[in-house]
């Protein structure tokens, strides 16, 4: 007997771009994504809001990446970073990713950047921004 792990219920009818019906019917797609249940999403925002470090970040989104297949980019903005808003962060497309997920991960980021505004710094440092500071 075998057990299935748990996916993710679909959205409600017109609520949502995710694409997660055409995604179960395609033969051979990839739906680890269907896996972030809305449970495991709540663990997954309060992680993300609770960074201890820019290591800590980093794991995460390897961590992401490779159960999920989630792609995050974090960088500086094209313009110059004033707040938190000007650390660009983007989720790379992937059908079955639900329009609130999009969201919600880089706002738990940037909530997490702004209680501690030293990942930010080690971010805009490893990016070069601050090397003459």
């Amino acid at each position: 007997m075998t057990t299935s792990a748990p996916i993710r219920q679909p959205c409600p009818p017109g609520a949502c771009d995710c694409g997660r019906d055409p995604l179960l019917e395609t033969p051979g797609a990839d739906v680890r994504i269907l896996l972030l249940t809305r449970s495991e999403e709540k663990r997954l925002i309060e992680r993300l809001e609770n960074l201890q470090s820019l290591s800590d970040l980093e794991r995460l989104q390897q961590r992401m990446y490779e159960q999920l297949g989630i792609r995050v980019n974090i960088a500086p903005g094209f313009n110059e970073v004033r707040t938190m808003r000007g650390i660009s962060i983007s989720l790379g497309e992937l059908p079955g990713l639900c329009r609130k997920t999009r969201a919600s991960i880089p706002a738990a980021i940037r909530r997490s950047l702004e209680k501690r505004p030293e990942i930010a710094y080690e971010l805009l440092n490893a990016n070069d921004l601050l090397r003459d500071a």
